[in-house]
């Protein structure tokens, strides 16, 4: 959080200008953290360390980070910025958000296609119908494409439509179509794909939760029976000369 904190008050020429020179230095200060952090993961995990993505992604952030930012390599200093990601990896509610939305890429891949293939059709169809009407928005296929997604979004939709609609009156029925199609449905099923992911997530974690302590429980129950049976087995044989004792005899505060 310091680091970011950090990288976005770099960006105010004010503060560089009157503590520019503090602000470098917990930069390089967080870094250099950062990059013994990782050397000392590395060390005590040894193989496993590459075994999980997020250690791969930390791995990933501190080196583009530690690239000279000079000549040609200069662009990946704003690439600096991405070290404040690495709270993803730091906190596990981050982390299981994330994992869901992982998780939920192939379901969305099916929506992203869908979505592709509506834009696709609607933007071929507005160019034929209203390239001469509009020709700012819909003159050619690739401007197509550009308005339908920025109507999609919501944006300046009803000034686009109105302008369509002063020329032909009955366009509302293919904008109102596209819109309820393209945002109403579509962009609805990302939002239900991503509840999923994240729903089973949850219960996974939960389910993990709970498998965990069922095993420490179970743990217990065994350390407690090993320790009875010893107690039971060192009454039933008794060292040195009890042993001549007849069998059954109890020791007097004692009992099985």
């Amino acid at each position: 959080m310091v680091n970011a904190a950090t990288l976005g008050a770099e960006t105010s020429s004010v503060l560089t200008d009157h503590v520019g020179g503090l602000l470098h230095a917990v930069d390089r200060i967080t870094l250099a953290v950062f990059a013994v952090e990782i050397g000392l993961r590395l060390y005590v995990h040894r193989g496993a360390f590459f075994k999980d993505p997020w250690n791969h992604f930390d791995t990933v952030v501190v080196v583009i980070a530690l690239v000279p930012a000079a000549g040609p390599a200069s662009i990946l200093r704003a690439l600096r910025i991405l070290r404040a990601l690495r709270l993803i990896s730091a906190v596990p509610s981050m982390r299981r958000v994330v994992s869901a939305l992982l998780e939920a890429i192939p379901g969305m891949v099916s929506i992203i296609g869908l979505l592709a293939l509506v834009m696709y059709v609607s933007a071929v169809l507005a160019t034929e119908l209203f390239g001469e009407t509009a020709p700012g928005h819909f003159a050619e296929l690739p401007i197509s494409l550009f308005t339908l997604f920025q109507m999609m979004t919501g944006d300046s939709w009803a000034d686009i439509t109105r302008q369509v609609m002063a020329e032909r009156p009955w366009a509302w029925v293919f904008f109102i179509g596209y819109i309820l199609t393209s945002t109403f449905v579509v962009l609805n099923l990302f939002i239900a794909v991503v509840v999923n992911a994240m729903d089973e997530q949850t219960t996974s974690t939960e389910e993990q939760h709970t498998d965990d302590r069922l095993t420490v429980m179970l743990s217990e129950i065994v350390r407690l029976h090993a320790k009875i049976d010893a107690v039971l087995a060192a009454q039933a044989v008794p060292a040195g000369p009890d042993r001549d004792r007849p069998e059954g005899h109890v020791e007097a505060g004692l009992s099985p």
